[in-house]
């Protein structure tokens, strides 16, 4: 395979031409020179649509990317930020899932006036405890 242009390679991928070189200065990738223009092998597109997966799919930081492949100097493994990261998805899934079941009882509220008028709803709001009277 031939390298490929940089714009060749952005089109392809559907991404900014910036986006490949800063994931360059992060040390991410690493294409070949041609003329002084950047150039990319089968290696560096597999490179590529590896981060696009990662990132999107894998919902992983650039950082996280970085200690996966080694970029980076961390104590930590590749299963090791992965599994963070499984452990973080995990931790916003139960806080999405506790607003998701909150807001459906919002919506079975009997009361027809604003949700903080509702009686039922007050009911369940646990106030803090302050020194002093309330009027």
């Amino acid at each position: 395979m031939d390298l490929l242009p940089i714009s060749e390679v952005a089109a392809g991928f559907r991404l900014p031409i910036s986006t490949l070189h800063y994931w360059e200065r992060r040390g991410l990738l690493s294409p070949h020179r041609r003329s002084g223009r950047r150039c990319y092998d089968r290696d560096q597109l597999y490179r590529i649509a590896l981060l696009k997966v990662w990132r999107e799919t894998g919902n992983l930081s650039l950082d996280d990317i970085a200690a996966a492949l080694g970029v980076r100097d961390t104590d930590r493994g590749w299963r090791d930020t992965v599994s963070a990261r499984i452990e973080a998805i995990e931790a916003e899934t139960r806080r999405l899932e506790t607003a998701r079941s909150y807001l459906t009882y919002l919506l079975t509220c009997r009361h027809h006036g604003a949700p903080d008028e509702c009686p039922y709803f007050r009911e369940g709001v646990q106030l803090p405890a302050v020194s002093g009277s309330m009027p």
